[in-house]
Protein backbone atom coordinates (compact mmCIF):
# COMPACT_ATOMS: atom_id res chain seq x y z
CA UNK A 1 0.00 0.00 0.00
CA UNK A 2 1.28 3.89 -0.66
CA UNK A 3 -0.45 6.60 1.22
CA UNK A 4 -0.11 9.90 0.07
CA UNK A 5 -1.24 13.16 1.71
CA UNK A 6 -1.79 16.56 -0.27
CA UNK A 7 -3.12 20.45 0.56
CA UNK A 8 -4.46 22.10 -2.35
CA UNK A 9 -5.89 26.00 -1.91
CA UNK A 10 -9.54 26.21 -2.55
CA UNK A 11 -12.27 28.40 -2.16
CA UNK A 12 -14.05 27.62 1.27
CA UNK A 13 -16.93 25.28 1.76
CA UNK A 14 -19.73 27.65 2.98
CA UNK A 15 -22.46 25.06 3.22
CA UNK A 16 -24.19 24.03 6.30
CA UNK A 17 -23.39 19.84 5.86
CA UNK A 18 -22.24 18.31 9.00
CA UNK A 19 -22.14 14.25 9.15
CA UNK A 20 -19.90 12.98 6.98
CA UNK A 21 -20.13 10.64 3.77
CA UNK A 22 -19.02 7.03 2.20
CA UNK A 23 -19.37 7.35 -1.22
CA UNK A 24 -18.48 4.50 -3.47
CA UNK A 25 -16.76 0.71 -2.05
CA UNK A 26 -13.59 -0.63 -2.21
CA UNK A 27 -12.93 -3.52 -4.98
CA UNK A 28 -11.10 -3.75 -8.20
CA UNK A 29 -10.77 -0.75 -10.04
CA UNK A 30 -12.78 1.31 -7.54
CA UNK A 31 -12.19 3.67 -4.56
CA UNK A 32 -14.04 4.63 -1.55
CA UNK A 33 -14.59 7.98 -0.49
CA UNK A 34 -15.10 9.20 2.86
CA UNK A 35 -15.39 13.40 2.65
CA UNK A 36 -15.83 15.42 6.31
CA UNK A 37 -15.62 18.46 7.93
CA UNK A 38 -11.89 19.48 8.72
CA UNK A 39 -9.51 22.07 9.58
CA UNK A 40 -10.29 25.88 8.07
CA UNK A 41 -8.12 26.93 5.37
CA UNK A 42 -6.81 24.39 2.56
CA UNK A 43 -8.82 21.15 1.52
CA UNK A 44 -6.81 18.27 2.86
CA UNK A 45 -6.73 14.70 1.10
CA UNK A 46 -4.89 11.59 2.46
CA UNK A 47 -5.00 8.72 -0.14
CA UNK A 48 -4.07 4.86 0.56
CA UNK A 49 -3.75 2.60 -2.87
CA UNK A 50 -2.74 -0.74 -3.78
CA UNK A 51 -1.26 0.80 -7.03
CA UNK A 52 2.37 2.64 -6.13
CA UNK A 53 3.84 5.62 -8.52
CA UNK A 54 0.68 7.31 -9.26
CA UNK A 55 1.50 10.15 -6.96
CA UNK A 56 1.45 12.96 -10.08
CA UNK A 57 -1.87 11.42 -11.31
CA UNK A 58 -3.58 11.34 -8.05
CA UNK A 59 -2.02 15.15 -7.39
CA UNK A 60 -3.55 16.37 -10.93
CA UNK A 61 -6.92 14.80 -10.29
CA UNK A 62 -7.19 16.21 -6.70
CA UNK A 63 -5.47 19.72 -7.40
CA UNK A 64 -8.90 19.84 -10.24
CA UNK A 65 -11.49 18.80 -7.51
CA UNK A 66 -10.35 21.71 -5.89
CA UNK A 67 -9.77 24.42 -8.44
CA UNK A 68 -13.21 23.66 -9.41
CA UNK A 69 -14.85 23.27 -6.38
CA UNK A 70 -15.22 25.37 -2.93
CA UNK A 71 -13.92 22.52 -0.82
CA UNK A 72 -11.80 24.48 1.52
CA UNK A 73 -11.73 23.11 4.85
CA UNK A 74 -12.69 19.35 3.84
CA UNK A 75 -11.35 16.19 4.61
CA UNK A 76 -10.97 13.42 2.38
CA UNK A 77 -10.26 9.89 2.87
CA UNK A 78 -9.44 7.69 0.08
CA UNK A 79 -9.21 4.38 0.21
CA UNK A 80 -8.56 3.29 -3.63
CA UNK A 81 -8.14 -0.60 -5.15
CA UNK A 82 -6.70 1.15 -8.67
CA UNK A 83 -9.12 3.22 -9.61
CA UNK A 84 -8.49 4.90 -13.15
CA UNK A 85 -8.44 8.54 -12.83
CA UNK A 86 -12.29 8.70 -14.88
CA UNK A 87 -13.52 6.66 -11.60
CA UNK A 88 -11.46 8.93 -8.79
CA UNK A 89 -13.27 12.16 -10.00
CA UNK A 90 -16.66 10.59 -10.02
CA UNK A 91 -16.51 9.18 -6.87
CA UNK A 92 -15.35 12.47 -5.28
CA UNK A 93 -17.74 14.64 -6.87
CA UNK A 94 -20.31 11.94 -6.03
CA UNK A 95 -19.46 12.41 -2.20
CA UNK A 96 -19.30 16.33 -2.66
CA UNK A 97 -22.97 15.85 -3.78
CA UNK A 98 -24.04 13.23 -0.69
CA UNK A 99 -22.11 15.75 1.55
CA UNK A 100 -23.94 18.79 0.37
CA UNK A 101 -27.64 17.48 0.93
Amino acid sequence: MEHLTFSFPSEPFTGDAAAPVMAGVVGSGNLEVLVERGEPGAVKVEVATSAKGFGATWEAVLSDLAAQFAVGGLHFSINDHAATPAVVALRLRQALELFVK
